[in-house]
């Protein structure tokens, strides 16, 4: 049963983001983390949730706990770089934004 109500709660999550309600989203999905807490993709759109809502020290937390569990992650490597850059830490944003240009095979 909890599953089922995971799996509602993240589909409700995934509307809220996709409506811009980006705080609603992720006080979902933080629920749902509790019970998924490997379930990389619920953790990077809570990221997403908290880069776009602003609260960044908690998307860069997530973005680092995501690259811990998978390294070749590139759009958590890319994430990770622009939430530093948006805490104005550009000389830490760097390596993570040239990485992830690098594993996509994009220029910066």
């Amino acid at each position: 049963m909890a599953v089922h109500n995971a799996a509602n709660e993240y589909r409700m999550a995934k509307f809220y983001f996709d409506s811009k309600a980006y705080t609603d989203a992720a006080r979902m999905l933080e629920g749902v983390l509790a019970e998924e807490s490997a379930n990389l993709s619920v953790r990077l759109l809570l990221a997403r949730s908290y880069y776009h809502s602003a609260q960044l020290g908690r998307a860069e937390a997530e973005l680092l706990r995501i690259l811990e569990a998978d390294p070749a992650e590139d759009y958590a490597r890319l994430m990770l770089g622009r939430t530093l850059e948006r805490q104005g830490r550009a000389e830490e944003a760097r390596p993570h934004l040239r990485l992830a240009a690098a594993m996509t095979g994009e220029s910066l």
